[in-house]
């Protein structure tokens, strides 16, 4: 996706996630995240926003950890979160085309990747904030979907750090419905590989819309949300082994 239209989103995505939090109120829990409250959601991505937004306007090279989490809550720590939001939509869209800075997954550019990866980050909190929240999901467009699977499968997956591997080799497909893209995922004891196409059997598909499969892979929602196919245990070793390491 064009990083501006990713910048765009990012600011939509930011300004809905406060509401929803503001909305739900900072005791609620995270149903998707069962071990936060909707104050610890808006202090992580809060945190997050500005370890990004230092790499881009300090221009940093070389990895520095997250700062600490504020001690912040309620409409003050609403406020904070808005304001680095802010921050990073402004940064990012500032940003000039030829930023080094430090990232930690293929890109195109700096900009390109933190303006993706935040895009995401953002977007799947946000989703956590809405079901926190309660009531009706706001839907990503089938492009952006297709996008966030495809940076988790071709580039979170595509790292030492995930742990989504299998004794033996085994396939696994991903396929939206509404969208012309497809992901196969080969598993084995190693690294996995994904390839952009349909080629050759798969032990287990996944598919649906782009957006249940999203959130599906993003361990958003059951597995009953998309439709599968073929070895079910292939599916749940995703679940369980999925989870992502942001560095």
């Amino acid at each position: 996706m064009d990083t501006a239209e990713l910048i765009d989103i990012l600011g939509r995505e930011g300004r809905l996630l406060a509401e929803a939090a503001a909305s739900a109120g900072p005791d609620a829990t995270v149903p998707t995240c069962p071990d936060w409250q909707v104050r610890d959601l808006v202090r992580h991505t809060g945190t997050v926003h500005r370890w990004a937004t230092t790499y881009i306007v300090e221009c940093l090279t070389e990895f520095h950890p997250a700062p600490e989490e504020p001690d912040l809550d309620g409409a003050e720590l609403l406020a904070w979160f808005r304001e680095g939001h802010s921050a990073l939509v402004d940064a990012l869209a500032e940003a000039p085309e030829d930023l080094a800075c430090w990232h930690f997954m293929p890109a195109s550019s700096p900009v390109a990747f933190w303006a993706r990866r935040q895009a995401h980050e953002t977007a799947i909190h946000r989703v956590d904030a809405e079901s926190a929240r309660g009531g009706e999901l706001t839907l990503p467009t089938p492009e952006f979907a297709a996008d966030g699977i495809d940076e988790l499968l071709c580039q979170f997956h595509a790292r030492e750090k995930s742990r989504v591997r299998t004794r033996t080799p085994q396939v696994l497909r991903v396929r939206p419905t509404d969208t012309d893209a497809v992901w196969t995922v080969h598993l084995s004891d190693g690294v996995p590989r994904t390839v952009r196409d349909d080629d050759g059997a798969a032990d287990c598909e996944l598919s649906g819309a782009a957006y249940e499969l999203y959130l599906t892979l993003w361990n958003r929602r059951p597995l009953s949300s998309v439709a599968l196919a073929g070895d079910a245990s292939l599916a749940e070793l995703w679940r369980d082994n999925s989870a992502i390491v942001m560095r």
